[in-house]
């Protein structure tokens, strides 16, 4: 994978632009390679090896099954995180980030499932049986629910993974998966603390040429993490049809020790030789 991911690249996306000097975090100096008119400026070979690293692990957790969780609420995210993550079917985060996500997830998925209920009612008819007001009512709630959540309605478990996009802003997101020992990978700026990620991958999260840039290595990974899923259950269906279209094996039959007949027993038992008869004494 390291291969696909050229310097080149995401120096001409503006991955390497960080922020202002005096706003950087000096947790950040192992991956800034200089300072350019008061703007630090990353280091591409760091950034470049962080993908491929973070790429690794998030393929082995889509393999796994479970699901990563994508969060990014700024402006210039928004659109691509719902676009990539949803290319790669994976779960999202573009409004607000609702408290409690992920520490009260029972609650969440409660939310998830009224919207699910309110579907149901407009399928059967029972939506039509309520007033005008109840309905304009309900159109509302279910208008807002998709808003916020229709993007974690395939959700049914906390997720394997989160990425973020802008660790300052999404602080509420990150503390929360902090709690629960969720892997947070995540686009890190010159201005963020990266000892609060898992995987930080250094790059500029303010501009949109540079969040696609690395969103489509990452959803590419998560894409090819789950055809490897795909084509091991695949792989063990065809053996199982397999086994069980193959002929039973056929029972060995043992090769019987010739009969011997037993001696028949003598129906009349020999008879015994007469004794000689005495001479009569005269």
């Amino acid at each position: 994978m390291a291969n696909n991911i050229e310097v080149k690249d995401l120096l001409d996306a503006g991955v390497h632009f960080g922020h202002l000097t005096r706003k950087w975090d000096p947790n950040m100096a192992p991956y800034i390679y200089m300072e350019r008119n008061g703007i630090h400026i990353i280091n591409l070979y760091k950034t470049a090896a962080k993908i491929d690293e973070a790429n690794e692990a998030l393929k082995k957790i889509a393999a796994s099954g479970r699901k990563i969780l994508f969060v990014a609420t700024k402006k210039q995210a928004k659109d691509i995180v719902a676009e990539k993550a949803g290319k790669a079917n994976m779960p999202y985060i573009t409004e607000r980030w609702p408290g409690g996500m992920l520490t009260n997830f029972v609650t969440i998925r409660k939310a998830v499932k009224k919207m699910a209920s309110i579907d149901r009612m407009k399928k059967d008819g029972t939506f039509m049986t309520l007033s005008k007001k109840e309905r304009l009512q309900v159109d509302r709630l279910r208008a807002k629910l998709e808003k916020n959540l229709g993007s974690i309605n395939d959700m049914t478990r906390l997720p394997g993974a989160l990425f973020v996009v802008d660790i300052k802003r999404e602080h509420i997101a990150i503390k929360e998966a902090q709690k629960l020992n969720i892997p947070i990978f995540a686009m890190v700026d010159t201005n963020s603390d990266p000892r609060q990620v898992d995987y930080v991958i250094p790059a500029n999260d303010d501009a949109s040429k540079s969040i696609e840039n690395i969103l489509t290595h990452v959803t590419d990974a998560v894409i090819e993490g789950l055809s490897d899923r795909k084509a091991e259950k695949e792989a063990k269906k065809a053996e199982k049809e397999a086994a069980a279209a193959a002929p039973a094996p056929k029972a060995e039959v043992k090769a019987e020790a010739p009969k011997t007949e037993a001696p028949k027993a003598e129906t009349a038992a020999p008879a015994k030789a007469e004794a000689p008869a005495k001479e009569e004494t005269k």
